[in-house]
């Protein structure tokens, strides 16, 4: 067992504070340009401009471009030209993928077992997908929205396609211009995150990790969820797979959230501990109530319009509190 490092329980605490305090806009497109030299290489350091973002936020005519940088899509080593480069590459590769599609999709249907299968399930839910504004404008092309689920599907195998992800891919594409930047933006998302929204693979680490943290924490709530069974906290695995999409009031708050995420500020893994946060929200009703399993989903799907900042500032505080506890290594090891 040991403890975390107190200097980042106590950075955990400021920035939770910044949050919500907001003493500072987001960084708008002249303060991100001066982040950079007049060769377009970075002058500033990352952990400085990543602990801004967390505390502040992007303004949304600079988001895409940031994303890059946090995605991994460009190198935060790179020059302006190099990044020209890199665009055009994976803007190339994008297209030899669509190429490569065409050409198998034939051996595809009749050969993968699956590929009919979920083509018809991507279709049917961008059909249940609503893509408009409240005054009626189309946000997203439901066409280039599919190609981009499809090929993500093909040449994904960890990921491959669940249910959500064409809520989520819609959200890159409202953000990024270009169909390429869209495919590679959600690619590199899902490797930057750990594949935490996956089925099989990061859900069922997120719980289970979650449960360890709920021990630590909150010991009261752990025997009570350990009372009624292992699907207590097992039914809470939507929260995962949509990355907390649904919880949020608004587009922009899933994507202040999701950014938050890409930082590793205050550390990997802040998604466990804002499903602790969450659930802290239902605590009271939980136990009141003596709610197990299926109860505690719905007690948890009653939160939504929820703001960004208010729970980015509550898994902050969580985590300066965890860093506080003697922590095993595994634990430590998934944060740090």
């Amino acid at each position: 067992m040991t403890t975390l490092s107190p200097e980042n329980s106590l950075s955990a605490r400021q920035s939770a504070s910044f949050i919500l305090v907001k003493r500072k806009p987001p960084i708008d497109k002249t303060e991100w340009d001066s982040f950079f030299d007049e060769n377009g290489q970075l002058s500033k350091p990352r952990d400085f401009i990543c602990l801004s973002i967390l505390e502040r936020g992007l303004h949304p005519g600079v988001r895409t471009e940031a994303w890059k940088f946090l995605t991994g899509y460009y190198s935060w080593q790179s020059s302006q030209d190099e990044r020209l480069m890199v665009d055009g590459t994976r803007r190339r590769n994008y297209e030899a993928l669509c190429c490569m599609y065409e050409k198998i999709q034939p051996l595809l249907e009749n050969l993968h077992r699956n590929f009919s299968e979920t083509r018809n399930n991507i279709a049917c839910d961008l059909q249940r997908l609503y893509d408009k504004d409240p005054l009626g404008n189309v946000l997203v092309d439901k066409t280039r929205l599919q190609k981009v689920l499809l090929l993500s599907y093909v040449c994904n195998t960890q990921a491959e396609y669940q249910q959500g992800f064409h809520e989520m891919v819609m959200l890159f594409q409202l953000m990024a211009e270009h169909d390429h930047e869209t495919f590679w933006l959600f690619q590199f998302f899902l490797q930057k995150t750990e594949h935490s929204c996956v089925l099989g693979v990061g859900v069922d680490r997120n719980l289970a990790t979650l449960g360890q943290v709920i021990s630590l924490l909150d010991p009261e709530f752990a025997e009570h969820l350990r009372g009624k069974g292992a699907g207590a906290l097992q039914s809470l695995f939507p929260w995962f797979c949509l990355c907390f999409q649904r919880a949020f009031k608004s587009f922009e708050d899933v994507w202040r959230f999701w950014e938050v995420l890409l930082t590793g500020k205050p550390c990997r893994n802040l998604q466990v501990l804002v499903a602790y946060s969450l659930l802290g929200m239902v605590r009271a009703q939980v136990l009141g109530e003596q709610l197990g399993g299926e109860d505690i989903l719905a007690a948890c799907n009653s939160l939504v319009d929820l703001a960004a900042d208010e729970l980015i500032s509550a898994a902050c505080m969580a985590y300066a509190e965890l860093m506080q506890r003697e922590v095993p290594q595994p634990l430590k090891d998934f944060f740090l």
